[in-house]
């Protein structure tokens, strides 16, 4: 072989070689390139459905609603997860430290992941060691429980990925002390408290910022593991994890070697607390404005959107109120037997008080209920009777109008038999007269003599939004009605004849005290004050005359002037006293939560002198007890009304009817210039000032619709 063959050959090998080697580094480089732009297109193609991290709002927590009464006492919270946020200045420096060093030691140090922290935790698990830490640091878990909440428990690297990447994006919106804070505020510590605040008051019954540093340490502990170290559970497990976090802080140099071994020689000494709930003290009131929350919001709003609510709710009136409710549903001893109340401030429309009912629960069997009975439609009986005066009123039929009020009495074909209670004839007397009497034949007449439209007219006028039913009985009580209804309606006429809408909310802010509602006064005069200021001097007559009015005209003793008028529906089965004085309108009710069962007093039928007025009284003395004297609204102007003999009644003879136009009854005038009179009706002396109520109720059956 040549020279020249020998060193072709040999340059063919060096060649290949070479050429080999240079494939080989290429190829692992165009792999590599592959591999990166791959894996770049994977890790955007991840990246690309992320949740709007840029945005405060999401890394806000679910916050409950919280309630206040008019004072500014919280009275119930709506909420699905029971936390309270605070600010970083409201916790208590061993909590700051303690997470730090506990948690994510670098934390102020790493940009939103601590490759050193990954380190750490990888070299944890391959060796055992339980005090190694995690890798998460707090940004990430922050990240965690917000932003990603709906991926926290996947355990995939695409949702590493995504949230390594937006807490990197979160380090820069935000400063070390704000993403500390809001971690704080999100955390869960177990059992149903999230967020430190709320965890303070769960374990040690205080706030955040007065934790000392053995209870910092085992709050610290717990959301590691919540049940694992559930002091009330595992008391011993707690401790040992309180003694970790210690020693983590003792290392950082945040706490002495003195602090740390006396406090790890401490005992756990819980103190359980409880935060406000949807429940509260006045559930009835509560449940009630989550219900008018609910026109306006969302419930996921409401029960995550940190609403603040201001209420009208008066805590001493309502702790009367439900004391005087309870009081007598005591007395009756009957099961099913329920009281409600609803109490109103004239001026302005804000309920003061609402009774619902008595037990509130969900368990039957132990007699409970949640069913507010102050919303509940039940008969008003005579106390309707009101609203179909007011009707006959507006009409122009004055109060001073006779009407022959014997009993029985045929008012239509399909109404013939009317009777008034116990069938008592009380012969003609005037309107105002009957009102005080509760005469069922004189509203009878009055009805079919101004047409039922007139009454739906008039009872929608004043508030009552449920529609009176089209048939002449709804005069006498037939349609069944809410006494917070009748509250509202009867407050109408207190007020001069200004209609406000019931009030219970008068302002509303967001979960960062921007104000988002806010009740602005809009009474509106509905009936005209000189008709109002009528009505109000007749139903004080029936407040005075004591005849279904005995217990309220014996005892109410408080110094004001007061009207009103009772109720009884059929066989005793809702018993009503709606009343007023120039501050307050209360309605009260009793009877069967359920049904419409009579009302048994040793085997006969309640009448509202033992059961409703008593209420009425106790509460109306108590809350008006010092209260300076205050006059009814009055007009400047009189009243007109038609001339008296311009009425035809289907049960008063025009032979017997005698025109009073010129009786001086002090309701208005009339068009009249007839110079006859009459004498005042025949009717029984009532006492002045009865020793012991001897009533003369009006529980009259509910009549055949005609």
């Amino acid at each position: 072989m040549g020279i020249r063959t020998r060193r072709a050959r040999t340059h063919s090998k060096t060649h290949f070689v070479g050429f080999g080697i240079a494939g080989v580094f290429g190829f692992i480089a165009l792999l590599c390139v592959t591999l990166a732009l791959s894996l770049g297109a994977l890790v955007g193609s991840w990246l690309q459905d992320l949740p709007d991290y840029t945005s405060a709002d999401a890394y806000l927590v679910a916050e409950p609603t919280r309630v206040y009464d008019a004072d500014g006492n919280e009275i119930a919270s709506y909420y699905l997860q029971n936390r309270r946020s605070v600010t970083l200045d409201e916790v208590s420096d061993y909590v700051k430290k303690g997470v730090v060093d506990t948690e994510d030691k670098r934390f102020y140090d790493h940009n939103g992941v601590d490759p050193q922290g990954i380190m750490r935790a990888v070299v944890g698990q391959l060796t055992g060691s339980g005090d190694a830490g995690g890798g998460s640091t707090i940004t990430q878990q922050l990240v965690r429980n917000t932003v990603l909440s709906d991926e926290q428990f996947e355990q995939s690297l695409k949702r590493k990925v995504r949230e390594a990447y937006i807490s990197i994006q979160m380090e820069k919106e935000y400063t070390k002390d704000q993403i500390l804070n809001m971690y704080l505020n999100t955390i869960y510590y177990g059992n149903g408290a999230y967020g430190i605040e709320a965890a303070s008051i769960t374990y040690f019954n205080k706030h955040a910022s007065e934790l000392t540093l053995n209870e910092a340490a085992v709050l610290v502990g717990l959301p590691n593991a919540p049940s694992m170290y559930d002091p009330f559970v595992n008391p011993e497990a707690c401790k040992e994890r309180r003694n970790l976090v210690l020693l983590r802080m003792l290392e950082a140099g945040h706490i002495s070697q003195e602090e740390y071994d006396a406090t790890c020689a401490e005992e756990i000494v819980l103190n359980p607390g409880e935060l406000s709930d949807s429940v509260g003290d006045y559930p009835y009131f509560t449940d009630y404005v989550r219900q008018l929350l609910l026109q306006d919001f969302s419930s996921e709003t409401i029960l995550q959107g940190g609403l603040k609510v201001y209420t009208t709710l008066d805590p001493e009136k309502q702790k009367v109120a439900e004391q005087a409710c309870a009081s007598q549903v005591d007395k009756l001893d009957s099961q099913g037997i329920g009281a409600a109340l609803v109490s109103i401030d004239n001026s302005n429309g804000y309920i003061v008080a609402m009774v619902g009912g008595q037990n509130y629960g969900n368990d039957a069997e132990a007699g409970q209920s949640s069913y507010n009975l102050a919303l509940a439609q039940r008969q008003a009986g005579s106390s309707f009777k009101t609203f179909t005066l007011l009707a006959a009123m507006l009409d122009g039929m004055s109060p001073t109008v006779m009407l022959n009020c014997s009993s029985p009495m045929r008012i239509t074909a399909a109404w013939p038999d009317l009777k008034n209670y116990g069938n008592n004839n009380y012969g003609y007397i005037t309107l105002a007269r009957a009102t005080e009497l509760s005469s069922n034949t004189a509203y009878g007449q009055v009805i079919e003599a101004i047409g039922i439209e007139k009454l739906q007219e008039t009872a929608k006028l004043v508030g009552i939004d449920t529609p009176v039913k089209p048939v002449l009985a709804s005069s006498l009580g037939a349609t069944e009605v809410t006494p917070l209804e009748m509250c509202e309606g009867y407050s109408t006429i207190a007020s001069g004849g200004i209609h406000r809408n019931p009030v219970a909310i008068t302002k509303i802010e967001d979960r960062n005290g921007n104000v988002v509602y806010e009740h602005q006064d809009s009474g509106e005069q509905v009936i005209d004050s000189a008709v109002a200021e009528d009505i109000t001097e007749v139903l004080e007559g029936v407040f005075d005359a004591g005849y279904t009015t005995s217990y309220v005209n014996a005892y109410f003793n408080a110094n004001q002037p007061a009207a009103g008028k009772t109720g009884t529906a059929d066989d005793a089965s809702d018993l009503w006293f709606c009343g007023f004085t120039p501050q307050l309108t209360t309605v009260v009710w009793m009877g069967y939560r359920q049904g419409s069962d009579p009302v048994l007093i040793y085997g006969r039928y309640a009448e509202t002198y033992e059961t409703s007025q008593p209420i009425w009284t106790e509460y109306m003395n108590t809350v008006l007890e010092g209260v300076e004297w205050k006059d009814f609204p009055s007009s400047d102007h009189t009243a007109t009304y038609k001339p008296n003999s311009s009425w035809t009644f289907v049960g008063t003879s025009s032979q017997n009817y005698t025109d009073d136009s010129d009786v001086d009854y002090d309701y208005g005038t009339t068009d009249e210039t007839d110079d006859s009179t009459v004498d005042e009706p025949t009717v029984p002396v009532e006492p002045e000032t009865p020793v012991e109520p001897t009533p003369t109720p009006d529980p009259e059956p509910t009549p055949t619709p005609d």
